[in-house]
């Protein structure tokens, strides 16, 4: 791997290839989706992470490619990141505010390693290599969780007796 850059693991690689737990490196770990706003508008400032912080190591990986990932490790938003020595999870970036300085911060205060002072985010990580624009897709889980719920709540609206009276033909005699 290329020092200086941030490496997007694809569908088919898994996250533990990349983690030696032998040693004692420090990687920063990214779960990200492309359709998530938050995730894309933190893009250009993971992206300049490598070159503040040239000892380590920087991966992002598509949370909703990787699921059995994200849930070993307990993502249950995105964007979420997580700091490794070696292959074992020592800290999550838990702020709302992730910006380059807080990034910064955030690793300082984990590891002691001190980032380069003059690195700001540029035009090119608003351009890659994690992407800042969002895509447009459809999630088919969201759209079939609706359609769903809609069945669900007419069947149990024709179902229930205390609503039949307002479906034509569904009137029940009563007794005097």
């Amino acid at each position: 791997m290329e020092r200086f850059t941030l490496q997007i693991l694809n569908v088919s690689q898994d996250l533990m290839e990349f983690l030696n737990p032998n040693s004692s490196d420090c990687t920063l770990v990214l779960f990200y989706t492309p359709w998530c706003r938050f995730s894309a508008s933190l893009a250009p400032h993971f992206n300049s992470l490598p070159r503040a912080f040239p000892a380590l190591r920087f991966l992002a990986l598509d949370a909703s490619q990787h699921s059995s990932l994200s849930t070993r490790f307990g993502t249950v938003a995105v964007p979420n990141i997580l700091l490794f020595q070696g292959a074992k999870p020592m800290a999550r970036f838990n702020h709302t505010d992730r910006t380059l300085e807080t990034l910064k911060d955030f690793i300082f205060n984990q590891t002691g390693i001190e980032a380069k002072t003059n690195v700001a985010v540029t035009e090119e990580d608003w351009e890659g290599p994690l992407p800042s624009v969002l895509t447009k897709g459809i999630d088919w889980l969201l759209l079939f969780s609706v359609l769903f719920l809609a069945g669900f709540v007419m069947y149990a609206t024709i179902r229930t007796d205390s609503i039949r009276w307002l479906i034509p033909g569904q009137e029940h005699e009563h007794q005097e």
